[in-house]
């Protein structure tokens, strides 16, 4: 955990992941923006600032609100089927991206959008009292808020509560090490296949996103899935998405779920139409027909699209409508019951029965130091 600090600076901690450079700045290590600091200036991402010699976390323990959703929102469609998480967000974000969702959250420079403050063992309680098998950050990237979210893993860890990143992905290599020690699933939005898209609509880099990719595929037990949101003429042409299906298939294996998703208009965006329901059902196809064995189609009615189905034998496993599970199909451990293939996934015996409820909550506040 954090050291103690005095309670009017019980948000901000020190950091890690930055150096002096010569010039008298300090650069911030933790994600490919690489920030240079001077006294008192933050970093794009607003959370991370320079307070005198050292970088500092400002926003430990606040938060943008908490909300128990269902797993498959997230989405994760092969963790813990069914379950409640206690999802939550601080503010700020490391990218830029002119379509982003949660505008309000990720691109916030008022303190007021963290109305709400726990510690790491408030948090893992709450899930425990709400009946969630796992707490998930999310709403904005937890790459940015890196302290707390490790230490929440850690509370969460200690009271057998699985910990989920939704995430960008863009990270450096030595922080991104640390951070997935200590989670248990990810869900990283892949947010297109060509650089162009990244440093064009995103101000980021495509190669970081893949970077972490292949490292969680490679070198840890996380388990992850992946999401691409399909926007009308930037990132869905049959080219590109033939491309990246094909790179999951050859770096990352047929096991890893893709959720193609359906944009709609926000922020910096509202010139674009939402995303044709035909046009999921398209990159589905390719996705399938390259090899991939779980891909799905995400934020449209598609009963099809949205199950899971046995890439051996052809039976549904798990039948969805929106985030409801409408059967299951799967043994306790997790094979099929027609065939035996087993589906790749963290799955317990029987699913959850959260269901498509989304419930706000309140936590207690963090406690002042003695």
């Amino acid at each position: 955990m954090r050291p103690e600090l005095q309670p009017q600076d019980a948000s901000i901690v020190p950091g890690r992941y930055w150096h002096a450079l010569a010039d008298g700045r300090i650069q911030c290590d933790l994600c490919p923006r690489f920030c240079k600091l001077h006294e008192g200036q933050q970093g794009l991402c607003f959370v991370r600032a320079r307070q005198g010699d050292r970088m500092v976390l400002t926003t430990y323990g606040r938060s943008s609100g908490f909300c128990v959703d269902p797993i498959e929102k997230k989405p994760l469609n092969h963790f813990l089927p069914g379950t409640a998480v206690l999802s939550f967000g601080t503010a700020g974000c490391n990218l830029a991206c002119r379509f982003c969702q949660n505008w309000d959250i990720s691109k916030s420079r008022a303190i007021d959008t963290l109305a709400d403050a726990a510690s790491p063992a408030a948090i893992a309680k709450a899930a425990v009292d709400l009946g969630c098998r796992s707490v998930a950050f999310t709403y904005n990237d937890p790459v940015i808020f890196h302290e707390y979210a490790i230490d929440v893993a850690d509370a969460c860890r200690e009271q057998e509560i699985k910990s989920v990143a939704v995430t960008a992905g863009y990270v450096c290599p030595e922080p991104r090490t640390e951070f997935y020690r200590h989670m248990d699933a990810a869900n990283v939005d892949l947010k297109a296949f060509t650089e162009r898209f990244y440093q064009r609509v995103c101000s980021g880099h495509l190669q970081p996103v893949l970077d972490t990719l292949v490292y969680l595929k490679r070198e840890t037990s996380v388990w992850f899935e992946i999401t691409t949101l399909l926007i009308p003429g930037e990132n869905d042409s049959e080219a590109e998405i033939e491309a990246l299906t094909q790179w999951i298939m050859e770096e990352l294996g047929p096991d890893v779920p893709l959720h193609f998703t359906a944009f709609h208009p926000d922020w910096k965006m509202m010139d674009k139409p939402p995303t044709a329901p035909a046009t999921l059902t398209r990159a589905r196809r390719i996705g399938l027909e390259n090899g991939l064995r779980y891909v799905y189609c995400g934020n449209v009615h598609d009963a099809v699209g949205g199950s899971t189905w046995c890439h051996a034998c052809g039976v549904c496993l798990i039948a969805r409508d929106w985030y409801r599970l409408l059967s299951w199909a799967l043994d306790a451990e997790g094979r099929c019951r027609s065939c035996g293939t087993p589906c790749p996934g963290v799955f317990e015996p029987h699913p959850g029965d959260w269901g498509a409820r989304r419930r706000a909550v309140r936590i207690a506040p963090m406690a002042a130091p003695a």
